[in-house]
């Protein structure tokens, strides 16, 4: 299943969204950064002109984080990094998993609760 581009939270705005802003209530700040890799529900995601227009309100400050466009495609050591761990993870094991040994205190992965009166 493809999953769709995330869209900028501002109204009317189609376009694809490249930041995220949250809001740190108690230090009356809002931060704008990369687009967060899962939308969260108390998070914004923004387009690059939202993002860049954003004000806040009297007192409050807003932090930016550069926004690199490249930074949001995956690299090529990304893309290896993924193909090693799953090769690795098709890697047929030297032995094949058995019973514990004896002693070793575990004798099952269930065992019985007493139940309180």
């Amino acid at each position: 299943m493809r999953q769709q581009a995330r869209r900028c939270s501002r109204s009317g705005c189609a376009k694809a969204a490249v930041a995220t802003l949250t809001y740190v209530y108690a230090e009356s700040t809002a931060v704008v950064g990369p687009l967060a890799s899962f939308s969260e529900p108390h998070s914004y995601d923004l387009c690059e002109t939202h993002g860049y227009r954003l004000t806040a309100p009297r007192g409050w400050e807003v932090v930016r984080h550069e926004v690199d466009p490249n930074a949001i495609l995956p690299s090529t050591d990304d893309l290896l990094a993924l193909a090693d761990a799953v090769r690795e993870a098709a890697r047929p094991t030297q032995t094949p998993p058995g019973p514990p040994p004896p002693g070793s205190g575990r004798r099952g992965h269930l065992r019985a609760v007493p139940v309180l009166p």
